[in-house]
């Protein structure tokens, strides 16, 4: 598949009062066109600085970074190829309305007024906006206004997209909404880069994660991978009726723990398949893996590597 972003070693070193601050230690990631990268994090980070890195806003200190293979510090032209949704209202002008949003900074990218138009009626369209295209910004509820930032961002069809909470301050219907629409641009062969605290969005919706603290990355890696990395192996058997004393005795030569209607086994999948047929012939209603979620991960890493 082919690599989209790449970022090599990246460092960003200040000096102020006198001290070296390392912004960023040697970061090192990829995102593959079609891929969704959770980049986490929290205040303070370094993940700012990077995303700053990355965007060809601040320029590293040592390390590189390829756009499409090519280094946004180094070819100005590959701003073109960089969309990006920040946070807060900085991304489109409220007083404008989506179409004149859409015309005006289609032309900032270099685009026609007829190519800006034309693109700009079609997300609209698509984004569910066509009827709302006269009114002003500031008249659109947020999930709107969000839709619009992000029809924007991928006006001129870039190859990477930056997203800074898209969902923050929406409501369960417009971030469903958004978090499909981040799916279908990814499906389009986009490399998206997401950075988010509402930490569900981000389990939801990325193949990737990398979490920095103190300006590196303490854990990167697939996100179903990382997961279960973190995850104890045990299941959780609710059933029905009551355990026979030969089970019991049967089930003691496992790792399990009889809770009410439900047994908890700790051990390999190869084993539960022996519990199962100790319970037989009890009704068995669910097995569920015991798996822990990114926020519960992201809590474990952030405590331990802030010395809390």
């Amino acid at each position: 598949m082919t690599t989209t972003l790449l970022v090599d070693n990246l460092v960003k070193t200040y000096r102020t009062g006198g001290r070296t601050i390392e912004a960023v230690q040697g970061v090192s990631f990829e995102i593959a066109a079609g891929g969704i990268f959770a980049f986490l994090g929290p205040n303070g980070a370094g993940k700012t600085t990077t995303i700053k890195m990355i965007a060809g806003l601040v320029e590293p200190t040592r390390g590189k970074v390829l756009v499409s293979g090519r280094d946004p510090h180094r070819d100005r032209e590959v701003g073109r190829q960089i969309g990006a949704v920040l946070e807060g209202s900085r991304n489109i002008y409220w007083r404008l309305t989506p179409e004149e949003n859409l015309e005006y900074f289609g032309a900032l990218r270099g685009l026609s007024f007829r190519v800006a138009r034309q693109r700009g009626l079609e997300l609209l369209d698509r984004f569910g906006l066509a009827d709302r295209r006269g009114m002003p910004v500031r008249a659109l509820s947020r999930g709107m206004q969000q839709k619009v930032a992000i029809a924007v961002a991928v006006l001129h069809e870039p190859s990477l997209l930056l997203l800074d909470e898209p969902t923050l301050g929406l409501d369960v219907r417009a971030s469903e909404e958004v978090k499909r629409l981040v799916r279908e641009l990814a499906g389009e062969g986009r490399a998206i880069l997401l950075t988010t605290h509402h930490l569900t969005v981000a389990e939801e919706i990325a193949d990737e994660v990398a979490v920095i603290q103190n300006g590196k990355l303490i854990v990167q890696g697939g996100m179903q991978d990382v997961l279960a990395s973190f995850s104890d192996t045990s299941y959780r058997i609710t059933y029905q009726g009551s355990l026979q004393a030969a089970q019991v005795r049967d089930l003691a030569r496992f790792q399990t723990e009889v809770r009410g209607d439900s047994l908890i086994y700790l051990g390999s999948a190869s084993g539960l398949y022996e519990v199962l047929q100790i319970l037989y012939p009890l009704e068995i209603d669910s097995v569920t893996r015991d798996r822990k979620s990114l926020t519960d991960v992201f809590l474990e890493l952030t405590h331990e590597t802030s010395g809390a």
